[in-house]
């Protein structure tokens, strides 16, 4: 016969009791403390679910679904009646673009500048391709390092996303080498991005056959096909 062990033994009802008051306690600090943290507003909650909608939509190739999401996030940031608010929205759909080599530029911002704090001056400038100096101090450190170091400081930017506008930022500054697209079709690769993909495939592509790399350039145009082709047979 064997003798019941401290932890085996049943607990006293004063000590359950006890316990359940010191649960409830705690409970209650937890509750007190959340409702010290005052609630994020609607407005804010909506944008940035709208602005992660469209950014997934657009750099995947849905486009209505991208504008509407976009269109959604600017008019939810608009309540507030905060242009510096509202750049920093425009912003973030010209990010998209830069990383899919689009060309457009940032025109929505230009009318919203004068009200944008120097950080967002600066991030525009930098997707411009025209990012001086005294704008550079300004970058997050990662965006800061790529300018510096050019291709190899890509390595260095943790968030796929970011790390496909920082190649695109190095293109509109004429530094677009066939180590940078390389970078860039690898993240877009693998988080299944088809928009930005399918523009860095077809930038190496012409980088290939500019250095009469045929056999690159004919690598590229396979895995071109297969994208377009959305795995269906020829």
């Amino acid at each position: 016969m064997t003798q019941d062990t401290p932890s085996q033994a049943p607990r006293p009802a004063r000590f359950r009791r006890m316990a359940g008051l010191a649960a409830t306690a705690i409970a209650a600090a937890l509750l007190a403390g959340c409702a010290r943290q005052p609630p994020v507003p609607d407005w804010r909650l909506n944008a940035h679910d709208a602005a992660t909608r469209a950014t997934e939509a657009y750099l995947s190739g849905a486009d209505r679904v991208a504008a509407q999401e976009w269109s959604r996030a600017r008019a939810e940031v608009a309540r507030t009646a905060r242009p510096d608010l509202l750049a920093r929205t425009v912003l973030l759909e010209c990010a998209a673009r830069v990383a899919s080599l689009d060309a457009t530029g940032c025109p929505a911002f230009e009318p919203l500048r004068a009200d944008a704090a120097d950080a967002e001056r600066a991030y525009a400038d930098y997707l411009e391709g025209r990012a001086g100096p005294a704008a550079a101090q300004q970058l997050p450190p990662a965006q800061r390092a790529v300018l510096a170091g050019g291709a190899p400081a890509l390595a260095g930017v943790e968030d796929p996303l970011a790390r496909l506008v920082a190649a695109g930022a190095l293109v509109r500054r004429g530094g677009g080498t066939a180590e940078v697209a390389r970078v860039a079709i690898d993240t877009a690769s693998a988080q299944g991005w088809r928009r930005p993909l399918m523009a860095w495939l077809l930038h190496a592509s012409a980088l290939a056959a500019g250095r009469g790399d045929t056999v690159e350039a004919e690598a590229l145009r396979r895995r071109l096909a297969v994208l377009e082709r959305g795995g269906e047979p020829r």
